[in-house]
C-alpha cells in the first residue's frame, strides 16, 4: 500500500515555484520606454531563465543569461552573438513547444522571418517579440500545470 502511495506522489509532482505568464508586447514597449530599457532587460532575462527552468532537464542545454549577452558578449562580438542567441533560444522554445504538444507555430524560422527580414516592413521585430512572449507564456503555463 505504501508503494502505491509513493508512486502516486511521483506521478503528480508539481513545480516548486510558479513561472510568470504575463509577458506581453504592449506592456514590454510601454514599460521599457518609461524605465529607459531596464524593463526590457528584465523581461528578456526572465525569458532566458524560464526556458532554462522548463527545458534543461530534457534537452541538457543552458541558454546564456540575457544580461551577460547584452552587456559583455554581444559588444565584444559586434552583435553577432546576439543573432546567434536569438536563433538558438527561438529554436529551443520551438522544440519545447513540440515536445509538450503545444500547438503554436514558433521556432528559429520565426526569428529569421520576422525579426531579421521583418525589419524591411518595420513592424516585423514587434511581431517576433509578440510571438516570443506568447510562446514563452504558453510554455510557462504548461510548466506551472504539468511540471
Amino acid at each position: 500500500m505504501e508503494q502505491q502511495v509513493n508512486m502516486q506522489n511521483v506521478n503528480s509532482i508539481k513545480p516548486v515555484g510558479q513561472l510568470k505568464t504575463n509577458k506581453g508586447l504592449l506592456k514590454y514597449i510601454l514599460l521599457s520606454l518609461i524605465t529607459f530599457g531596464i524593463y526590457g532587460l528584465v523581461v528578456m532575462s526572465s525569458v532566458s531563465n524560464d526556458i532554462n527552468v522548463i527545458a534543461s532537464r530534457y534537452d541538457g542545454k543552458r541558454t546564456m543569461h540575457f544580461c551577460l549577452l547584452f552587456f559583455i558578449v554581444a559588444p565584444i562580438t559586434l552583435g553577432i552573438a546576439a543573432i546567434v542567441w536569438y536563433h538558438k533560444i527561438s529554436a529551443r522554445i520551438g522544440n519545447e513547444l513540440k515536445r509538450r504538444n503545444i500547438s503554436y507555430n514558433f521556432d528559429a524560422s520565426s526569428f529569421w522571418l520576422w525579426n531579421v527580414l521583418g525589419c524591411l516592413i518595420i513592424v516585423g521585430p514587434f511581431v517576433y517579440l509578440h510571438k516570443l512572449f506568447k510562446a514563452t507564456n504558453l510554455l510557462c503555463e504548461n510548466y506551472n500545470i504539468n511540471g
